[in-house]
């Protein structure tokens, strides 16, 4: 098939788009660079199934596909926070476009929605039933709302035009080629605990995360985009869960680093509690990860330590 991948030059992207190609699949990757980067597709560039085109999906787009993966969106609140409305727009105008150009092509169209719709949930861990707790004025809320308007454009584009939908909500995935000042916990973690430097956790370090490897994450989204009659939105994510605290000393362990633990006071509207209930993704899909963090921060480790 011919496939287009939006953000295809970010984390995810790019590890998609080398699926994709792997696969037998012609790749069209779509990036602004805004927190893309050239250098996470470079090995692509001489296949001759890849192309690359710099663009802003907040202008309209005109190509023919057969599936669209819209992962164009800042995710870490660093960069997200720094251009809000930007960031808003990545779930309204450009949302508008890729439906409208899946419309127009009749291609099945992915999402890739996020865990953050859920806010600082109520319910643990998160169903997709779950309507969530979000703050539509907090600090987060540019992204946080950007993508629950974002799903319903999806579902309003399927129910009155029969647009061929696919919603992923993404829960915090990791690997390589996640950018250095990427904002998120393990980028924070990570090289700062090979460096010497302190770690640093906001608040008192009991919230948890759940974190999910990248080739487990690309699995579950492309195992979404071919299973037919699936609708609705689905987690995607590992349910193993760790409290920040003990996440720090994982890493100082894997590390060998000697760094000292600070704390600074909590962040605005940091969720308390993140765990996906993956059970829909496993009935519908086949799916679950099978990558457990013991197994794929080593990896990670090995990425930063060649990238600092």
């Amino acid at each position: 098939m011919k496939i287009l991948v939006t953000g295809g030059a970010g984390f995810i992207g790019s590890h998609l788009s080398e699926r994709l190609l792997h696969d037998g699949h012609e790749v069209i990757c779509v990036d602004n660079y805004f927190t893309g980067s050239k250098k996470n597709i470079l090995h692509l560039l001489d296949n001759p199934r890849f192309e690359l085109i710099r663009h802003d999906t907040t202008m309209p787009l005109y190509l023919e596909v057969d599936q669209i993966y819209n992962l164009a969106c800042p995710a870490s609140p660093v960069h997200y926070q720094e251009n809000p409305v930007r960031t808003i727009k990545m779930g309204t105008v450009a949302m508008v476009n890729m439906l409208g150009l899946a419309k127009r092509c009749g291609a099945r169209i992915l999402q890739a929605s996020t865990s953050e719709v859920y806010g600082d949930p109520e319910e643990h861990p998160q169903k997709e039933s779950y309507w969530g707790h979000v703050n539509p004025i907090g600090p987060r809320s540019c992204y946080d709302e950007g993508k629950r308007v974002a799903e319903s454009l999806m579902i309003a584009y399927h129910t009155q035009s029969q647009v061929d939908i696919r919603i992923a909500r993404i829960f915090n995935t990791y690997g390589s080629r996640m950018a250095l000042n990427d904002g998120r916990v393990l980028t924070n973690f990570v090289p700062n605990a090979l460096q010497g430097k302190p770690l640093v956790i906001y608040g008192n370090g009991n919230q948890t995360r759940s974190f999910c490897y990248i080739d487990d994450m690309v699995r579950g989204l492309i195992r979404l985009m071919n299973t037919e009659r699936v609708t609705t939105p689905v987690n995607l994510g590992n349910p193993e869960e760790i409290s920040i605290n003990d996440l720090a000393n994982t890493v100082k362990r894997l590390t060998h680093s000697r760094s000292r633990i600070e704390h600074k006071p909590a962040l605005g509207d940091d969720p308390k509690q993140r765990r996906p209930d993956i059970a829909l993704a496993t009935k519908k899909l086949g799916w679950k990860p099978t990558t457990t963090l013991e197994e794929g921060l080593p990896k990670m480790i090995e990425y930063f330590q060649n990238a600092l």
